[in-house]
């Protein structure tokens, strides 16, 4: 089975010893995404637009693989404060529009550089 590692430079890079994504066959699985906006190389203070650069990272990784965000399958959200959740909803609805991956959402403790949002994704596209 083909194994291809997935890197762009329009997303960050990744902040340990790991991929941006992994290509295995038809599948495509994304290391999570902060939402760190690429402009500025910041993280935004609010959540929501952290979300919205979160997915925009992930879009622009689908894209190195050949990809786009209607052949993502599934997400994990990961929040550090839970009331956050309806906020990233109206941003994540936006975003993937009629197309509606399943997905998980956990809160958890803290996140990579204080970021309030993570996200990760797997995707399947035809096998190359």
């Amino acid at each position: 089975m083909n194994h291809k590692i997935i890197h762009t430079d329009q997303a960050p890079q990744a902040l340990g010893p790991y991929v941006q994504a992994r290509q295995v066959g038809s599948h495509i699985y994304l290391s999570g995404q902060l939402g760190i906006d690429m402009m500025t190389g910041e993280l935004p203070s609010a959540a929501v637009d952290q979300m919205m650069h979160a997915l925009l990272n992930m879009e622009a990784i689908l894209k190195a693989a050949g990809a786009q965000k209607e052949d993502v399958v599934k997400t994990t959200v990961f929040l550090t404060d839970i009331d956050h959740f309806s906020g990233i909803n109206e941003v994540y609805a936006a975003f993937f529009g009629e197309h509606k991956p399943a997905r998980s959402c956990v809160e958890v403790s803290a996140l990579p550089k204080g970021a309030l949002v993570e996200c990760e994704c797997i995707a399947i596209v035809e096998d190359s």
